[in-house]
């Protein structure tokens, strides 16, 4: 049964698959309620909510037996760093070039299922990506997927970083797979290209001042020691993951639709959008859930860190904005500028 069902998996799209108990992470779930007691997850109220479920698989579903953890390639064709050295640009985080994720891996997810129903009648099974509260990195790990690199995701000789990862838990008691053993060694440089220096130590993150969480999660103005530090990064950064050197190992994505052509649009463009537009623009992409205002927040800030004084007057569109985060994000940019 379960080398059919990884050969399944792998004709799905997924190129890894690995199994695990549910109840293999509570440590992690330990550290994860320390974690948000000492308020590390900042605005992430997601994190909090349903922590119990989150810290412990068995408490979402006490009837699962196994979990399924599968990988999917999301990897570029391209140096994502590159992105970076046209500060007149704005640099979009590769998972966010196309369609959205969540709605490609859910479905490679569930034919995987409904194979898996078909063999094994009167089995159960429930699938989650990213949205519900599963911490898919520690069960990926305890899965035999990869290990946890110093940069906090997955990493494996097999496929280097650049994953998506989902899970079936299923009512079937499949024979688990053994954790691998980390293989980092004494390399840093994930740790080293943070731009805003976000490591605390190995494998351990300050959400706060991560670049993806200020440009994604967080709502309200980006403290001002950090602005300087986000450059052109408009949603979402690389750069820990591009550095990193196991990533020669890279599996081509298994689904065009990831590498759309969002691409990494100029600044002036993109303070051009209102609501209509940018809906229009990113539509079906994960861009959109973080609205047009926050959006431009963002590109304030680039523009504010680009240098170019011929995008002062698309900053200074936004000197009235009705939003007083991005009124102030234009503020500092067109000082920046001047």
């Amino acid at each position: 049964m379960k080398a059919r069902l990884k050969a399944a998996a792998l004709d799905a799209g997924f190129v890894a698959m690995g199994i695990c108990r549910p109840d293999s992470i509570r440590k992690d779930g330990d550290g994860l309620r320390a974690f948000v007691a000492d308020g590390m997850h900042g605005e992430m109220q997601w994190l909090e909510d349903r922590i119990d479920w989150r810290a412990d698989p068995t408490a979402l579903w006490p009837q699962a037996r196994s979990v399924i953890m599968l990988a999917e390639s999301y990897a570029p064709t391209y140096n994502p760093l590159d992105a970076l050295e046209d500060p007149a640009r704005g640099a979009i985080s590769v998972y966010a070039q196309g369609k959205d994720y969540h709605d490609l891996v859910k479905k490679r997810l569930k034919r995987v299922g409904r194979w898996l129903i078909e063999q094994a009648p009167g089995s159960e099974i429930k699938v989650f990506v990213d949205t519900a509260p599963v911490m898919e990195r520690p069960l990926a790990r305890e899965a035999g997927l990869g290990w946890t690199g110093k940069h906090g995701c997955i990493l494996s000789r097999d496929f280097g970083n650049w994953v998506f990862l989902g899970c079936i838990f299923t009512t079937l008691d499949l024979e688990p797979d053994q954790p691998v053993r980390p293989s980092c060694g004494s390399c840093t440089a994930c740790l080293d290209i943070c731009p805003t220096q976000a490591f605390i130590g190995p494998g351990r993150l300050d959400p706060r001042k991560c670049v993806s969480y200020l440009t994604i999660e967080h709502s309200g103005p980006v403290p001002l020691d950090l602005r300087g530090k986000l450059g052109n990064r408009i949603y979402g950064c690389d750069d820990c993951l591009a550095i990193c050197p196991w990533n020669k190992f890279a599996v081509e994505a298994s689904d065009i639709r990831y590498h759309g052509d969002v691409g990494n649009p100029p600044l002036d463009e993109l303070a051009g959008l209102d609501d209509t537009s940018f809906r229009a623009r990113f539509s079906g992409n994960p861009i959109k859930r973080i609205g047009v205002n926050r959006l431009l927040r963002n590109v304030m800030y680039a523009i504010g860190n680009s240098g170019k004084p011929h995008l002062r007057a698309s900053a200074q569109r936004h000197l009235n904005a009705e939003d007083p985060v991005l009124r102030d994000a234009a503020e500092w940019a067109v000082a920046r500028l001047s």
